[in-house]
Parts: structure tokens; sequence; C-alpha cells
């Protein structure tokens, strides 16, 4: 028997067939359109139909996708309310936090828990970056990119800063010259490049060096790929605090990218937290800031450049 779809991608069908367009859909789930034409043509595969038909104004359903979307919309909207009457009746703290702010994010959790075992937090993961609250069942959630909503409350966590990362083996030079990227492998946690273009052309190199590279569709992927020693990524220096300060990575250029972007922890507007909402949230800041300054001690001398606007 084949196992079932992933949640996710079940409800990026739903996403992409109410929407009727992958880039709208995309935008709403905060991935990239690839990522989410991926999804669905794996579900397509795993059906052995398709479930749209791509025309060059948008989508159209199919008749065996139209059939398949009223049952997924009810019986995901029953899954969301059976498990938000669980956590209401346990007490438990539901957060979403994106896949790649799991690194920061579960050992402090754990940690969190240890101290206070009264405290239930039940953290979901998932590859998109956002958060509806009207539709899904959490308290709150970490995410990438401040929410334009104004009836979310945001606590800003940390700031993006970008430097390539590999592990110790991969970097013997004694010198950080960007011509020796040329024999090496560069991961990027997207397809367009971007984040290496970028920091290539800060670092004074107008194009990429003809060197090997691979893909990803999130940086996560990319940093776990450079923890196994498959090429450069990279990487998010609060993301991969704990795996620097271990030496199992190395970020062997002085120069880093503060990208204008930045981690929240985000939770609907009330007038009063639940205790343990208030516990978290303080406990979250407390930890953003001893990291924050935790870097700032270990940047030492490197050049980190702003792409705030």
């Amino acid at each position: 028997m084949n196992p079932l779809p992933s949640l996710d991608v079940l409800k990026t069908f739903i996403v992409v067939a109410e929407r009727l367009n992958f880039t709208h859909a995309a935008r709403h789930m905060h991935l990239t359109q690839g990522a989410v034409s991926r999804q669905i043509a794996g579900l397509e595969r795993h059906l052995g139909c398709a479930l749209f038909i791509r025309q060059a104004r948008g989508l159209e359903l199919t008749e065996q996708g139209a059939a398949l979307l009223a049952p997924l919309q009810q019986a995901l909207g029953q899954i969301d309310a059976t498990l938000a009457l669980a956590a209401r009746r346990t007490g438990t703290l539901r957060v979403k936090c994106p896949t790649c702010a799991m690194r920061w994010l579960l050992p402090r959790i754990m940690q969190l828990q240890n101290q206070h075992p009264e405290i239930d937090i039940a953290l979901t993961t998932s590859f998109s970056h956002g958060v509806n609250f009207a539709s899904e069942h959490f308290d709150a959630a970490v995410i990438f990119g401040r929410p334009e909503n104004k009836r979310i409350q945001a606590t800003p966590l940390f700031d993006e800063i970008l430097t390539p990362v590999c592990i110790p083996a991969l970097w013997t030079a004694p010198d950080a010259d960007v011509a020796r990227l040329v024999d090496k492998t560069l991961l990027h946690p997207t397809r367009d490049r971007r984040d290496w273009l970028l920091w290539l052309k800060t670092a004074g190199c107008d194009v990429a060096p003809l060197t090997k590279a691979q893909h990803f569709d999130t940086l996560d992927l990319a940093m776990t790929a450079a923890l196994q020693g498959y090429g450069i990524a990279m990487g998010d220096l609060c993301l991969l605090e704990f795996d620097l300060e271990a030496r199992r990575l190395t970020a062997p250029f002085p120069l880093c990218i503060q990208s204008g972007a930045s981690y929240y922890l985000i939770h609907p507007e009330q007038k009063v937290l639940s205790p343990s909402l208030t516990l978290f949230k303080h406990w979250l800041e407390r930890e953003a800031r001893e990291s924050r300054q935790r870097l700032a001690r270990n940047l030492g001398s490197a050049k980190v450049v702003s792409m705030a606007k």
C-alpha cells in the first residue's frame, strides 16, 4: 500500500486549487514557485492523474482535481478543529515553525520544558514561512519576515546574517581567497542563486565562479548538505550558532551580509496572554538577546555589510 501524501502537500494542493495560480499560491505559502510545482507534480504522480490543466493565463482544475478539493478542505478542516479542541483540553501551547529555524528553536524549547515541566509545547514544522491564525490552530509561530497583519503582535528575535560555511576539512586553505571557490561545490538555498550571487558581488566578484553547484528549496536543506560535507553553503550565522561553536562547521570568510530580513515570534493580538504563552515569549526574547550578544562577540573582526533598506 502506497504511503499517504503528507499534510503539507495536501494543503499545498488546496491553496493552489483555491487560487488557480502557482505564483500566487507560492507567495501565500512563502515558498518558491518551483517548490509548489514540484509538490503538485508529486501528488499527481502519486494519484496517477492530472489535477490541473496548465494554461497560459493560469490553471484550471481537472475533473479529478475538482472532485478532490471539497473533501480535502472538509477533512483538513476537521483535523484542525480536532487538534484545536485537544490542545484546549490539555493546555498545550501550539507553535508553528519553519524547518530552517528549528536549529535555533528546538534546543531552546527542550531547555524550557526541562525547567518548566508544567508547560506542554506542541511544535509543528513546515516548509512555509507564514501562518494564518484564522485557519490554522496555532497559539504562536516563529516566522521569517515581518507580518503585515496589524492584528498580529510581532517580537523580533534575530536578523539573517549570511556567509559561506562548510565542514573544516573542506577548507584547509591558509587564507580566505574567494578565487579558491572555483574548485568547490556551491550549495544554493534557492534555485535563482540569489544569496550566493549577492555575497559574491559584495566580495568583489561580478559573476559566480565556474564551479559545481547543487540547488535546494530551503536554506535548511543547503545547510544540512554542508554539514554532511557535500559542499559550501550560504549559511545563517544565528541558525548555525551551535554548529559553529562545536566546530562542526567553519565560516572561512570574514565577509558577512545582513540581508535585511529577520525572524519574529508572532501571535494573535490579545489583551491578556495565557501564562504559558507569556513564559514562552519572555523565554525566547531572553534567548534571542543572548544569542545576538554572542554573535556580536564571535563576529570579532568580521566585515558585516547591511543590505537593509
